[in-house]
């Protein structure tokens, strides 16, 4: 925690901070301060968002295996974004259906724009795109290889402890 704290004081309508109190409550916070760092820290991650700057996500996509070509028509958007594309995960749902988890960084308007294509393409279900800031005060990430050969990217800031229920 950075050592300069700054305290300050607000003003709330009691009923909205009996709300928040609740929802922090049920979140799991131990005080008011860090579920408002966390609100603060949201409303900037939206805002890099918003701006297009540098940001990592996932687009988890359902989509119908038998449909012809889908794979590869998958594959082939994902081939497009060349170094965007970090990870994806292949699970078979049923006969029928595959789940999909494509890990992504880079410009917030390059991934909405790829996930806005592969959502709209014929045999995908249902699907969503989350997006995360990467810079700003936020986990730096670094690439490296285990020496299997496959480069990949850890975060290399601790994680948050949350307070057990």
């Amino acid at each position: 925690m950075p050592s300069d704290l700054v305290r300050f004081g607000v003003a709330i309508d009691g009923e909205l901070l009996t709300q928040f109190d609740a929802q922090n409550e049920r979140k799991g916070y131990g005080n008011r301060s860090e579920a408002i760092r966390d609100l603060i820290r949201n409303g900037l991650v939206e805002e890099t968002i918003v701006r297009g700057g540098n940001v990592a996500g996932a687009l988890m996509i359902v989509y119908k295996h038998h449909v012809r070509e889908l794979s590869e028509r998958l594959t082939e958007i994902q081939h497009d974004l060349g170094d965007a594309v970090v990870s994806t995960l292949h699970v078979h749902l049923d006969h029928d259906h595959c789940l999909e988890v494509i890990v992504m960084r880079g410009q917030a308007t390059t991934l909405k724009e790829a996930g806005d294509r592969i959502l709209a393409t014929r045999g995908v279900v249902h699907g969503k795109l989350t997006l995360t800031s990467v810079g700003g005060g936020h986990a730096p990430v670094h690439a490296h290889s285990h020496g299997d050969g496959e480069p990949h990217t850890h975060s290399t800031s601790p994680r948050r402890k949350t307070k057990k229920r």
